[in-house]
């Protein structure tokens, strides 16, 4: 139950005392005082909100007392009760005492309930008043020593060294060399690669490794709107500049000032809008949609792209001028097929963050679903480990390692990595048909056996074959003992 308000009436008439707490007993917690060393005595101890005083009182009034409990007691709310309606008491009553109310005897039970209701009303108000004016006074040094914090936390998140998890032999260790290298220099950048080859984490990486790592780092993916609505996103609008602009816009580059902008998937702009990107990087200033007037601002930009940025200048496709102002420095980031020596360090991380947010404990991924990662080329790069991984972790028991039997078929069956990893299934099947049967063959048997962990007892059951059918397609292939195949090793690189 809710605590009623604590509220002090004084009075020296003891029938009017007890009166006053019958009434007032079901709404309000009540003290009574019958003189005013008692009255003195219950604020001193008692967490008083409201006094209730007779102003007519032998030795003080009410005035005179309440006089004294605005200066010891000052955010009590102060009412005077009594039968005489004397003006000049009125008056000092409201200068001297600072008295909310002055009520008149005789009074009716309900209005006198409801005016002591309105007054804790008030003086709860006042406190919140209170409250809100201190906390508003320290909330700009409150937010921004946040902000701070929160920002110091980011930038060891995305400290080259830990942030960006790779092997010692990965060819990222080199991307991350130029990274660290670039990144304290006020220059552009151009981030080309795949998707899912963690772009946006260089990017990141890229800011909170320069001097503007305290300042805003915001993203913008320039692929997914249309020209005028990606202006409006990057500059800004003014109220009415199109239909639906109800009010003025800060864009994203304002929105950074100091701070470093990210245009992700850059290649896809129009040659349009490819213009006016131009003009803001040459001269440093934006002018919103709709606005007359421009603004300078003052940020780094680094861009990504899935596209060979110079290929589509050479082709006509993106303008030269906007690639030499983008392009300080380009790297280019290895896709996920391209590393498997990162493959293992890198699924352990991504477990880890899915156990933690799945809430489910497991000891780890088996050596055999490892390899099998290896094997695989990744088209969809770290996104789609993520997703595999995650569906592992779902899909496995409670305390028990992830084994190859719960990754994905496509993933189990898929062609040894080899120098044309585009090339398909069958496209990179050789020799006489047979060999190539042989081959398919192999694959669905290992498949097979992988998901049913090696027991060839069952792998035969699902196959249509009996056990020692099964093991004479092994032995007739040399295969009895079969692997997966190892991985082929590449590196990324950096202009």
């Amino acid at each position: 139950m809710t605590e009623l308000p604590p509220i002090l009436i004084v009075d020296d008439e003891v029938r009017s005392l007890e009166s006053l707490r019958r009434i007032l007993g079901e709404d309000f917690d009540v003290h009574i005082a019958s003189d005013i060393k008692t009255a003195t005595s219950i604020l001193e101890s008692e967490w008083i909100q409201l006094i209730l005083c007779d102003q007519r009182m032998p030795g003080t009034s009410g005035i005179e007392f309440l006089k004294q409990v605005r200066t010891r007691w000052p955010d009590v709310v102060r009412m005077i009760i009594s039968g005489y309606t004397d003006a000049h008491d009125i008056i000092d009553g409201i200068n001297e005492a600072g008295i909310y109310q002055y009520i008149t005897k005789p009074w009716h039970p309900e209005n006198l309930v409801l005016t002591l209701k309105n007054a804790v009303k008030l003086y709860v108000l006042q406190r919140e008043n209170e409250l809100l004016a201190v906390e508003m006074r320290m909330a700009p040094s409150t937010a921004s020593k946040v902000v701070s914090d929160r920002r110091s936390v980011l930038r060891r998140d995305y400290n080259f060294d830990d942030g960006i998890i790779r092997s010692p032999s990965s060819p990222l260790n080199t991307i991350c060399d130029a990274l660290k290298q670039v990144a304290p220099f006020d220059i552009p950048v151009v981030l080309i690669g795949a998707s899912g080859t963690g772009k946006e984490l260089a990017a990141r990486a890229l800011h909170y490794g320069s001097l503007r790592w305290n300042k805003p780092f915001v993203v913008e993916n320039c692929g997914a709107l249309p020209d005028q609505l990606l202006e409006s996103e990057l500059f800004g609008h003014k109220r009415g500049a199109f239909t639906g602009a109800v009010e003025d816009h800060i864009g994203l580059f304002e929105r950074a000032s100091g701070g470093t902008v990210f245009l992700d998937e850059i290649g896809e702009v129009s040659p349009a809008f490819q213009v006016k990107l131009l003009r803001v990087l040459q001269e440093g200033e934006i002018r919103p949609v709709g606005s007359g007037k421009t603004r300078k601002v003052d940020v780094r930009v680094v861009a990504a792209t899935n596209r060979d940025l110079e290929d589509e200048v050479r082709h006509g496709r993106f303008r030269a001028d906007l690639f030499y102002r983008l392009a300080g420095t380009v790297i280019r980031l290895p896709a996920l097929r391209d590393r498997p020596m990162d493959i293992e360090i890198l699924s352990a991380a991504i477990l880890e963050g899915a156990r933690r947010k799945l809430g489910k404990n497991v000891p780890g991924i088996s050596a055999e679903a490892i390899a099998c990662f290896e094997n695989y080329s990744w088209p969809g790069n770290v996104r789609e480990l993520q997703n595999e991984i995650q569906h592992m972790l779902v899909m496995g028991r409670e305390g028990q390692e992830l084994g190859a039997e719960l990754v994905s078929r496509h993933i189990l069956t898929a062609v040894p990595q080899v120098e044309d990893a585009d090339r398909d299934d069958i496209a990179g099947l050789t020799g006489t048909l047979r060999d190539r049967i042989n081959e398919m063959e192999l694959r669905i048997i290992r498949e097979t056996l992988i998901r049913h962990r090696w027991n060839k007892s069952k792998a035969a059951e699902e196959l249509g074959l009996s056990r020692v059918g099964l093991r004479g397609k092994l032995e007739r292939l040399g295969l009895e003992n079969v692997k997966p195949l190892p991985a082929r090793r590449a590196a990324g690189s950096v202009r």
